[in-house]
């Protein structure tokens, strides 16, 4: 690769929280020491500058696997063949602006449904913060990955429990003990609401990058990741529900809503529940734009 230092690139990435460390341009230099097989997938932007394929799911994997052995001195993180490959600075923002709804964020037991094969926000979140996890998920081999993750990482391993949940129609129902608190839950449900519905937004991605799409699916992901019946509407309107049943198992409970047509129904559903507490956190990625929707419930007033 040529050398990359008279290069000057932009000094931030736009739209991503000051606390987010991966504001900054890539190093590529010094990612590509760290994750050698790197190296192959970086190119030249129009602008001359030194980056990758998004659209790849290897390139985006090994990516990642630079960022989190560079900035969080994660070792030998990888993903089985076909999960979801999770863009890290985005997860990263995620951690940040959860941080915000507590004024004192450093050591925070936090309980993340669908934990997903790459283990993102416990990682990100240990290294932050300080924080603690319980991670579940209803997929085994997914929990396998992670537990391949924290063997290759014992300090982080003593930061995080992994559990199944067993049924799928359940979301804290099954995997919680009678009693058990958390400060915060996270989730990043399923936004489609079918896989021929997550098909097509795979097949929509290929066109908007102009490009024919192939008969993998190169984006990658398992159908609990990606679609759920009735998408992330059904299942952040499950969690709400589940919340007001156990009120008292978290501070604040959050979720991520890819979609902002989304979230009328849902702060209603929230409110519905009877949450006293809710905010709605908006985020941005270059012209990617999500938010996080968190809600909580106080105690009863002392009579």
């Amino acid at each position: 690769m040529p050398s990359m230092r008279k290069l000057q690139p932009p000094a931030t990435r736009p739209g991503l929280h000051p606390a987010n460390p991966h504001r900054a341009p890539y190093a590529f230099e010094a990612l590509v020491a760290a994750v050698p097989s790197l190296g192959p997938h970086v190119r030249r932007n129009p602008a001359g500058l030194p980056t990758i394929d998004f659209a790849d799911p290897t390139a985006v994997r090994l990516l990642n696997r630079a960022l989190l052995a560079t900035t969080y001195g994660v070792r030998d993180w990888d993903l089985p063949e076909g999960y979801l490959v999770p863009p890290v600075p985005g997860r990263a923002d995620t951690i940040h602006h959860l941080a915000g709804l507590f004024a004192a964020p450093r050591g925070l037991r936090v309980l993340e449904i669908g934990v997903g094969a790459g283990l993102i926000h416990p990682i990100l979140g240990h290294a932050a913060y300080g924080w603690t996890f319980v991670g579940t998920d209803v997929d085994p081999a997914a929990l396998a990955s992670c537990r391949a993750i924290l063997a290759a990482n014992p300090a982080l391993a003593a930061a995080v429990e992994l559990r199944l949940q067993r049924d799928p129609g359940r979301i804290f129902e099954g995997v919680t003990a009678p009693g058990e608190a958390f400060d915060l839950s996270l989730c990043n449900p399923p936004f489609h609401a079918s896989a021929a519905e997550a098909a097509e937004g795979t097949r929509r991605k290929w066109r908007n990058l102009g490009r024919r799409p192939p008969q993998a699916r190169n984006f990658g992901g398992q159908g609990a990741e990606l679609w759920c019946p009735g998408g992330e509407t059904a299942f952040v309107t499950r969690m709400a529900e589940e919340s007001a049943r156990q009120p008292g198992l978290c501070t604040w409970f959050s979720s991520l809503v890819s979609r902002s047509e989304n979230l009328p129904a849902l702060r209603a559903a929230v409110l519905r529940a009877g949450a006293t507490r809710l905010r709605i956190l908006d985020m941005a990625q270059g012209q990617k734009r999500s938010r996080l929707l968190a809600w909580g419930f106080d105690p009863p007033a002392a009579t």
